[in-house]
Order: C-alpha cells, then sequence, then structure tokens
C-alpha cells in the first residue's frame, strides 16, 4: 500500500471499530479507487457494507475480493456470509464450499510440511 492509501485505510478502520460504519464504507470505498487491486480494501469494504445492511452491493465487494485472491479462505467465507445475509442459500453454499476446500488444502499442506523428515545417518 501507498501511505496515502494506508492512512486511509487506517482510519477507516478507526471508524469501524468506533461502530461510525457510514463513514468507514466511504473511505474503504475510497481506498478502492485509490488502488482497485487492493484486497484489503476490498475485503473490508464488503465487511462494512454487510454491517450496514447494504447486502448486494457486500456481494459485489466481496466477488472483488476472491477475484483478486482466488486462493483466499477468509475472502470466500466471507462471500458465502454475504450471500446468506441477502438470501441467496445456494450461491452462499457454493462460497462456503470453496472456502473448506481452501482449508483443507491448507491442512494437506502443513501436514505435508510436517512429514518431511530429514535422513537418518
Amino acid at each position: 500500500m501507498t501511505p496515502e492509501l494506508e492512512a486511509l485505510f487506517d482510519d477507516a478502520n478507526g471508524d469501524l471499530a468506533l461502530g461510525e460504519l457510514e463513514a468507514a464504507q466511504q473511505k474503504y470505498q475510497a481506498c478502492t479507487e485509490l488502488d482497485a487491486a487492493c484486497f484489503e480494501a476490498w475485503h473490508a469494504l464488503g465487511m462494512a457494507r454487510m454491517k450496514l445492511g447494504r447486502f448486494p452491493e457486500a456481494i459485489e465487494a466481496g466477488l472483488r475480493s476472491v477475484a483478486l485472491r482466488p486462493e483466499d479462505q477468509l475472502a470466500w467465507s466471507s462471500l458465502s456470509l454475504f450471500y446468506v445475509r441477502n438470501g441467496q442459500i445456494p450461491e452462499a453454499e457454493a462460497a462456503g464450499a470453496k472456502a473448506r476446500i481452501l482449508g483443507w488444502g491448507e491442512q494437506l499442506k502443513s501436514k505435508a510440511a510436517g512429514a518431511v523428515s530429514t535422513p537418518s545417518k
């Protein structure tokens, strides 16, 4: 992140922490305008919109998040939540399944890394 984007993102996080959801949403939106490839800004924008009850807009931000990081389990889990809140259960189940599959993949990688041993003398 550029220093300008980082400062704006931090300010939006502060608003979110204080419950100033509209201000946070506006600042996260501004972050996405500064850098359309900023995953963190899109993800946070989706969460703020969800908390504001703007579920279709949260889904739009969630879709941008998973497009930027298609292997991110949290992004898929969040998108699933946005779909649930909007009453789109089949879409929610599909996004949730993608998140679970990614989680299993990470578990397998961890187990495989732990199974690697050094040869004995």
